[in-house]
């Protein structure tokens, strides 16, 4: 048969984060898991080892069917390298958008995303009070 290309319609968002980020994307619609078992999403907690985010990162980023992975900025925080790496290489699909969690409150600063923003207006942004 003829194969299907994917389209932006055909587009899934991925998450990593803690376990209530994760169960509210979840219950919003966002969660899938395929005949083999893999899912689009990885809840973290004290006990996930940095390398099992790193890699279903990894396996997120190499999705075809994969638009937007969110993360959680303090999951973000502790694979920060590997993330630096996916945007050096001008990977623009899928995107990647920090979040925060109920835990911490989001910092622009830190955001790779955001920087890029400062950049695009001459770093005229004051995120001082956000």
């Amino acid at each position: 048969g003829r194969k299907k290309f994917l389209n932006q319609t055909d587009m899934k968002v991925a998450v990593i984060g803690d376990e209530d980020t994760v169960t509210g994307f979840v219950l919003a619609g966002v969660g899938q898991r395929d005949g083999q078992g893999a899912t689009n999403f990885l809840t973290v907690d004290s006990k996930t080892k940095r390398r099992d985010v790193e890699e279903k990162f990894h396996e997120m980023a190499a999705r075809k069917d994969i638009g937007v992975i969110l993360i959680n900025q303090t999951i973000a925080e502790d694979i920060r390298h590997v993330l630096t790496d996916h945007t050096a290489r001008g990977i623009v699909v899928p995107t990647v958008l920090e979040i925060p969690s109920k835990e911490k409150p989001y910092d622009p600063n830190a955001d790779q995303v955001m920087q890029r923003v400062k950049v695009f207006f001459g770093g005229n942004i004051d995120t001082s009070d956000w």
